[in-house]
């Protein structure tokens, strides 16, 4: 659990006033990147939680605070910097992800992303996972976010016309939660809508997706 804590202790401190800047230079990246979100959403909640993991991992934000953890936290930062971003799918225990190929065996899981994994078949999700010098130490982070069941084939096309364009890992995955957003707002649109290849370089600039579904409610 000590991971997990730390973690959550890191977030903790990204509530501090002086971070404040800090975390809003953090959240227009990932909104930038990924589609925004205000709190009158209803995936509020489940894309606050991406943004976190985001600043934890690839925002190196646990830097940011290290002053402020303990030498036992302070171990646990290159291990989060160094998490293990997927598309995964599940087979049983395991998380097969579909970008790169990789399977992972996760010892620890959220108890906030047990149930979501448990009816998780046939669906895609975008999630970490963090190893640890312990081989037995495998941890799926807080903050997966589920791609709808259907949106499956659209998906797999939009993979494909990815790795066709050499894209990243970050770029592909990135893409694929804008795309998740604006099947979100946009709740009449078929799942092709959203996920489309030509959209894979179409990062709307912040708060746009937002003000196109009020126009279409």
């Amino acid at each position: 659990m000590a991971l997990l804590e730390t973690m959550a202790r890191i977030v903790q401190l990204g509530g501090a006033p002086e971070q404040a800047g800090r975390v809003a230079e953090l959240r227009r990246a990932f909104e930038s990147s990924t589609g925004a979100f205000v709190p009158e959403d209803p995936w509020f909640e489940e894309r606050s939680r991406a943004f976190w993991c985001d600043a934890v991992t690839r925002g190196r934000f646990g830097r940011q605070v290290e002053q402020a953890l303990t030498a036992a936290e302070r171990s646990w930062l290159v291990p989060l910097e160094r998490a293990h971003r997927g598309l995964f799918r599940t087979q049983g225990r395991v998380l097969i992800d579909v970008w790169s190929g990789a399977e992972l065996l996760p010892t620890l899981v959220p108890d906030d992303s047990r149930a979501e994994l448990d009816a998780a078949a046939g669906q895609l999700f975008d999630a970490r996972v963090v190893g640890a010098s312990d081989p037995t130490l495998v941890v799926l982070l807080p903050g997966a976010i589920f791609h709808p069941r259907h949106a499956a084939a659209a998906i797999a096309t939009v993979l494909a016309a990815a790795r066709a364009a050499g894209m990243s890992t970050t770029e592909t995955l990135d893409a694929l939660l804008r795309m998740e957003r604006t099947l979100r707002a946009f709740s009449r649109v078929k799942a092709a809508y959203a996920y489309r290849p030509d959209a894979l370089s179409q990062a709307p600039p912040h708060g746009a997706v937002r003000a196109s579904s009020k126009s279409h409610t």
